[in-house]
């Protein structure tokens, strides 16, 4: 059974179930109902609830506070990376076999280190993300869809069905690229079924047959 789940009753007809970006889990139920039809409602639901929380500790597991110092861990393409802070007029980030070598004119310059490598990631998520998307959304379509990436909190990817855009959370530069492959074609295919529906995930099955161990790699924690 979920634990603590808050309860909020309410002059409302329908029960309602929301699974929070920080894993807070809210019912809100009718003032009438019962305290054992609201445990059978969230026992029901507990698949769903399941794995909307890892999906969010996924996305939160990477919310740890940086400290952008000397020997910190950066994941870029499912690889850690060593921090290296070095004094320099020119400032930038470059990747040197297992390290990140921050150059920042002052070393002890929280907002600076931080935004410099955010930066960086942005624009390689930007890179890196389009071109996987590029190789792979002709199996779906002839025409490419609008692509775009941006900072996401609640899910990975989004696909607008009636605009024929895709959107891909800029944090997926972490993920290895099987991952970010995994997160393209589920958004492809909705393309095809704008839902998720029996026909949505077999036509998942058909695009990526191991989806469902990529699904499972990506919400990893480490």
């Amino acid at each position: 059974m979920v634990e603590n789940v808050k309860i909020i009753r309410k002059k409302i007809k329908n029960m309602y179930l929301v699974v929070n970006p920080d894993c807070s889990v809210v019912v809100k139920a009718p003032v009438h109902v019962s305290d054992e039809y609201i445990n059978s409602f969230i026992k029901k639901k507990e698949s769903w609830i399941k794995k909307h929380l890892e999906n969010f500790e996924s996305l939160n597991s990477k919310s740890v506070a940086k400290k952008y110092i000397d020997g910190e861990l950066f994941k870029y393409l499912g690889n850690e990376y060593i921090l290296k802070v070095y004094p320099s007029k020119k400032e930038y980030l470059e990747i040197s076999d297992n390290f990140f070598n921050l150059y920042v004119l002052e070393t002890n310059d929280f907002e600076k280190k931080k935004k410099i490598i955010e930066k960086f990631y942005r624009k390689r998520a930007e890179i890196e993300l389009f071109e996987i998307f590029k190789s792979n959304y002709k199996v779906v379509t002839e025409k490419m869809p609008d692509f775009s990436v941006r900072k996401m909190k609640k899910r990975w990817g989004s696909c607008s069905f009636h605009k024929n855009k895709i959107i891909l959370n800029e944090r997926l530069i972490e993920k290895s690229k099987d991952c970010i492959e995994y997160v393209v074609f589920h958004e492809l295919a909705h393309l095809r079924y704008p839902n998720h529906s029996k026909d949505f995930y077999n036509y998942l099955t058909e695009l990526m047959p191991e989806w469902k161990v990529k699904k499972l790699k990506l919400n990893e924690r480490h």
